[in-house]
């Protein structure tokens, strides 16, 4: 009977252990189970807050980025509005002057011909004026001239008159004394 007593023995006595493990396993099962699940859900949880403050934080990147991407933006937008209206301002600028410098071009031809037309009448003007200081100078010797001419005329006038007069005068003496002779 010995072989019966270990057959019957090492299964009650392997029943014995594994009871006191299950009893022992069992007894803090729950409570392990329970903190485990607790743990797994405050892991989850705390991933979840750490995943939603990742995202709020992605959020608030994403909004300051795209803050930051507007005002570039708005600023690059009134750079290149400034650069063009520079660009328009220069342009205009550079077809003013252009037009400026065709109007004084023009102008100043026009003066040059002005000043050449009144050149030419100064000119003509200076012609006319020795012409005429000529020609006063001749009509001052020629008055005098005529004065002289005059008073010779004057003279030789008188001296018709007194040679007509003497001849009156002695044709009425000669018919005085033909009347006296006859």
């Amino acid at each position: 009977m010995k072989k019966n007593y270990v057959y019957f023995l090492a299964p009650l006595v392997g029943l014995i252990i594994f009871g006191a493990v299950y009893w022992n396993f069992s007894k803090g099962f729950a409570e392990r189970e329970a903190r485990r699940v607790a743990a797994e859900k405050q892991k989850k949880e705390d991933k979840l807050r750490a995943q939603a403050k990742a995202n709020e934080q992605a959020i608030r990147e994403a909004l300051a980025a795209q803050e930051l991407r507007k005002a570039q933006r708005l600023a690059k937008e009134a750079k290149d509005k400034a650069d063009k209206e520079a660009r328009a301002a220069a342009v205009e600028a550079k077809e003013k002057a252009y037009r400026d410098q065709e109007k004084f071009a023009k102008q100043v031809d026009r003066l040059e011909k002005e000043v050449q037309t009144e050149k030419d009448a100064i000119t003509k003007l200076q012609g006319d004026k020795k012409k005429f200081t000529d020609e006063a100078a001749f009509l001052r010797v020629y008055v005098k001239q005529a004065e002289d001419n005059v008073k010779s005329l004057m003279q030789i006038i008188d001296k018709i008159a007194a040679a007509d007069a003497a001849r009156a005068a002695a044709d009425a003496a000669a018919a005085a004394a033909a009347k006296k002779n006859s």
